[in-house]
């Protein structure tokens, strides 16, 4: 069991890779599970302000003033890929590379550490052995808080956001906007909905932009967020 607040699924999913690749293991469950069982913990986070007043979590939107809590469970099973193939197991999406690391010093929980999530986001891209132009679609944490979405956006830019030879662009969204925030089981539903995107071949608008948060400068990088759904053409 663990506990890292809202990355405990992702984390779940990161040492259940871990294992497979040390040969601990031939196949793993990693799950994640919210459920909103006492008040307290909604007037704790009320308290903070963390909350959004009209029940819409409106990641990098002008308005955006906090996050809707939302109660789900999820799981994925997890093997090596080989060993999938040989087994004739279905391969739903293929996990290249993954890195954890710590927030590091920050002025509360909704205003993280922008150079910790710049290294994280190289060191996840150095362990699938990928460049940065070769993503067409980042999963974000995207919570809809003022200070929150603006500091993910520019750790996206500062490592993947500069602008591409071909004019191609790299899309960002997240599934807060469409179910609300999971907290401990938040990163499996993103990793669902990108999972679902692969095998679909689209990239889904990301609701509940009206106007862009001011603070995303995203002119003179290669970054969008998608105002309608585009078709997501196979690369290499």
């Amino acid at each position: 069991a663990l506990d890292t607040a809202c990355s405990s699924a992702l984390v779940a999913v990161q040492l259940a890779m871990q294992s497979l690749r040390l040969g601990q293991s031939e196949l793993a469950l990693a799950l994640g599970a919210n459920l909103i069982l006492h008040p307290s913990s909604m007037l704790g986070l009320a308290a903070t302000q963390a909350l959004s007043p009209d029940g819409r979590c409106r990641s990098f939107d002008a308005q955006a003033k906090g996050y809707v809590r939302a109660e789900g469970v999820g799981a994925v099973a997890l093997a090596r890929l080989d060993d999938a193939r040989s087994r004739g197991w279905p391969v739903l999406a293929v996990i290249r590379g993954g890195a954890v690391n710590q927030d590091g010093r920050s002025t509360g929980l909704t205003t993280p550490n922008r150079l910790a999530q710049e290294e994280l986001l190289r060191s996840a891209l150095d362990d699938a052995g990928l460049s940065p132009d070769s993503l067409g679609y980042i999963e974000a944490h995207g919570t809809g808080t003022p200070l929150g979405d603006p500091i993910e956006i520019e750790a996206l830019q500062a490592v993947m956001g500069a602008p591409r030879p071909d004019g191609s662009r790299l899309r960002v969204g997240s599934i807060k906007a469409n179910v609300g925030h999971g907290e401990a089981m938040a990163g499996l539903s993103g990793l669902a909905r990108l999972v679902l995107q692969l095998q679909r071949g689209r990239i889904y608008a990301h609701p509940h932009l009206r106007r862009l948060n001011p603070r995303l400068r995203l002119e003179r990088s290669c970054l969008e967020i998608p105002a309608a759904a585009l078709d997501w053409e196979e690369g290499e």
